[in-house]
């Protein structure tokens, strides 16, 4: 039980810590997400659904998400020109450039974990991988990125396989 209330307490820390670190951009951990997925693909771009898939979130929250990402002009909404039924969200200039700007300010903040160093960083990574492993959240082969990995656009920050930096999915 101790060991369940320490990863819970410390999952209330950090996002505290991150959501904190945000709030002056004026982003969620949830907007940052999805703006960080997007500033790590390849075209800026992604289907919808498979942003839910990457988040592990319902569509709806994706949806939730996006509407309010474009109603600040972020993020767009696209029909993809290979397959006219899938809706891709695409970021805009101006998410780059904050997203960028939100990522600094959380590499400033450690992600909200100032006092670990990147060896303990990674220790806690691995242990917390065995639980996600065992719990059927992540391929037990899946390689995660190295520490201090960096996205196209040179920022820092673990997509843990999906681009996106997330407290239970990298420390």
């Amino acid at each position: 039980m101790a060991a369940v209330t320490s990863v819970m307490r410390a999952q209330q820390l950090l996002l505290s810590r991150v959501e904190d670190t945000l709030k002056p951009y004026g982003l969620t951990f949830a907007a940052y997400e999805a703006l960080r997925l997007l500033a790590f693909s390849r075209r800026g771009s992604l289907p919808m659904g498979k942003m839910g898939e990457r988040l592990m979130v319902h569509p709806a929250s994706v949806t939730n998400a996006i509407t309010r990402l474009e109603q600040r002009g972020l993020v767009e909404r696209r029909l993809s020109p290979d397959d006219r039924r899938v809706v891709l969200a695409t970021i805009t200039p101006a998410g780059q450039a904050l997203v960028r700007e939100a990522t600094e300010a959380l590499n400033q903040a450690s992600f909200g974990l100032p006092s670990l160093t990147a060896g303990q960083a990674a220790e806690l990574t691995s242990t917390l991988r065995a639980l996600r492993v065992a719990g059927g959240d992540a391929a037990a082969g899946a390689r995660l990125p190295a520490a201090g990995a960096r996205d196209r656009e040179g920022q820092a920050g673990d997509p843990g396989g999906t681009g996106v930096a997330h407290p239970d999915r990298q420390a």
